[in-house]
């Protein structure tokens, strides 16, 4: 028995066999042509690619150097897109509880979570749960993306570690398929935001990989250390000190790399503008329908779709299809600033003329409750007050929890609503502060780093 599961019969066997699943669970938002193609593709290379490793002179020297080319690019691709999202790791975890948000809201369907089964519940609870570990999960998985790629560059366990790439890509290809099939996330957040790639595209680049990976577990016997033992383990665990160091001092600190148009340097108003080339997305509804006769689902548009042919099809889902993005939109589109009435005053802060701060708090329920660190601010503030220059709080939060604040810390600076994702997004901190001269920001702080006023204006308000 051990002799026939090692053998290329049940290779072909099981690989057939889950081909044959994934074709007929798709769903109807992707073709299923394509599918074949691609489920094709992989049933070639995880069958018929291992006859490679027992040819001999020239094809072999082929095959030897083509996976070391997929080494050196599957391997440094997850190192550079663990690096990116480990410089961000804070705005990594936003994107994971948007997608675990979701998937909570894909399981009820629009229904009370009393009135769901058992499994619908449990399977509720547990993207809770990952909702509430979002930003562990962000780095661990950073953590996971870089040292994997590392230790595949080295050789090291490579069986292990084929298996765990493997894995991620196959859970980031769920993920990316389900944004782009049900067109619920904008953008997967693989890149941050130094690339922002649409669903679509993130769904292929992760399908890529996944041949890639594919193809590397065919060859895994040219995959050896390239070092001797004690170098490698010894490089290993500096990775993997390295992997662990950067992303948890980008959170108790801020990214490194900023690539936000919130970022030092950046011109707010100046982001806001329309381009004279700007021209908006264009959207089309398409309606997926069920042919009563063979159970097959089609799709089809405005145009042509039967609703008024009961007797053969029947209505079974219906999307808006972006059919092409925005041309040259603005960098900010979203960032509106109201006082506690609701009246706009988003010219009257981004025309102030001189310095002036910004202290984010995106929700008041969340901010650091160091007393050390209220003081810092108050004084802050009072220094700041006493020659002139302006400071305002900015907030999602509501009125009643300004006032619970504002008493529990002795605040005396005025608040001000904005939206909680555009707060999110202009500096990843709770509270954060940003010096800006006119609506250009000059400098931006952590509250781990909180700087005193005298410290603020040597340095930089000059």
């Amino acid at each position: 028995m051990k002799k026939f599961f090692s053998s290329k019969l049940f290779r072909l066997i099981w690989s057939a066999g889950l081909a044959a699943l994934f074709y007929y669970v798709c769903p109807p938002c992707f073709s299923k042509t394509t599918l074949t193609w691609i489920l094709s593709g992989l049933l070639i290379i995880v069958n018929i690619f291992p006859f490679f490793n027992n040819t001999k002179g020239v094809i072999h020297t082929l095959w030897f150097w083509k996976i070391q080319i997929f080494r050196v690019g599957v391997g440094g691709l997850f190192i550079f897109s663990g690096f990116i999202k480990s410089n961000d790791p804070l705005g990594f975890s936003y994107k994971l509880e948007e997608y675990f948000d979701v998937f909570v809201e894909a399981v009820k369907g629009g229904h009370n979570i009393e009135s769901l089964g058992l499994f619908s519940r449990m399977s509720i609870h547990f993207f809770e749960f990952f909702h509430g570990q979002a930003l562990i999960l962000a780095i661990l998985l950073c953590v996971s993306e870089m040292i994997l790629g590392f230790m595949l560059l080295v050789g090291y366990k490579r069986n292990l570690t084929l298996w765990l790439l493997l894995a991620q890509i196959v859970f980031f290809t769920f993920l990316t398929f389900y944004s782009a099939c049900y067109n619920k996330v904008t953008h997967c957040g693989c890149f941050g935001d130094f690339l922002k790639l649409k669903p679509w595209e993130s769904f292929w680049k992760d399908i890529v990989l996944m041949i890639s990976i594919a193809i590397l577990f065919t060859g895994r016997d040219h995959i050896n250390e390239i070092f001797t033992y004690m170098i490698t383990n010894s490089l290993v665990v500096l990775a993997l000190i390295a992997s662990i160091v950067f992303p948890v001092y980008a959170y108790r600190n801020l990214p490194p790399l900023d690539f936000r148009p919130y970022a030092i340097g950046m011109d707010i108003k100046k982001n806001m503008e329309t381009p004279p080339t700007y021209k908006p997305p264009v959207y089309e509804t398409r309606f997926w329908y069920r042919n009563l006769q063979t159970n097959e689902i089609k799709e089809f548009d405005m145009k042509n779709y039967p609703w008024q042919d009961t007797l053969h099809w029947a209505h079974d889902s219906t999307l808006n299809i972006l059919v092409h993005d925005a041309i040259d939109p603005p960098k900010i589109v979203d960032f509106s600033i109201n006082d506690l009435d609701g009246n706009p005053i988003t010219d009257s802060i981004l025309n102030i003329k001189g310095y002036h701060f910004l202290l984010v708090c995106y929700d008041l329920n969340k901010t650091d409750d160091d007393e050390t660190l209220h003081a810092k601010m108050n004084d802050l503030y009072k220094l700041a007050a006493s020659e002139k220059i302006p400071f305002l709080a900015l907030t999602a939060s509501d009125a009643k929890m300004i006032d619970n604040y504002k008493h529990a810390h002795q605040a005396l600076y005025d608040f001000a609503n904005v939206d909680g994702i555009v707060l999110k997004t202009m500096i990843r901190s709770n509270p954060g502060l940003i010096l800006m001269n006119g609506s250009t920001v000059v400098m931006n702080w952590h509250y781990h780093n909180f700087p005193t006023y005298s410290d603020v204006k040597q340095k930089y308000m000059k």
